[in-house]
């Protein structure tokens, strides 16, 4: 996995978007990231780690290719932003639901 800076990030997600859009899918996950690189101790040796800022971990993945950025609590805005610009710009391509099938099956039930 490829840790970037936040705006090479961005860019390498517009490519994986663009070469994923006629078949395939990207994968994208977020979650907290205090900044540890090691696993956390077992019962043992409890370590007690306070992390300065809170921090933010972004993933993507078409399943060849995997990226991820670290986002900190100052630029988050900046980021936010330009992510979801982003996420607009490349989310054309989803399909609507079928209303028809689902009215069916509640005429079905009754």
């Amino acid at each position: 996995m490829v840790l970037l800076e936040n705006d090479s990030f961005l860019t390498e997600l517009t490519r994986l978007f663009q070469k994923c859009r006629t078949s395939g899918s990207v994968a994208i996950t977020l979650k907290k990231y205090d900044g540890r690189t090691k696993p956390v101790p077992r019962k043992g040796h409890p370590v007690n780690y306070e992390p300065a800022d809170n921090k933010c971990l972004l993933r993507a993945s078409d399943g060849k290719k995997k990226i991820s950025t670290v986002v900190s609590s100052k630029e988050v805005i900046k980021f936010q932003m330009a992510y979801s610009n982003l996420l607009r710009a490349h989310m054309d391509g989803l399909k609507k639901k079928d209303k028809k099938s689902k009215s069916k099956k509640n005429k079905a039930t009754q």
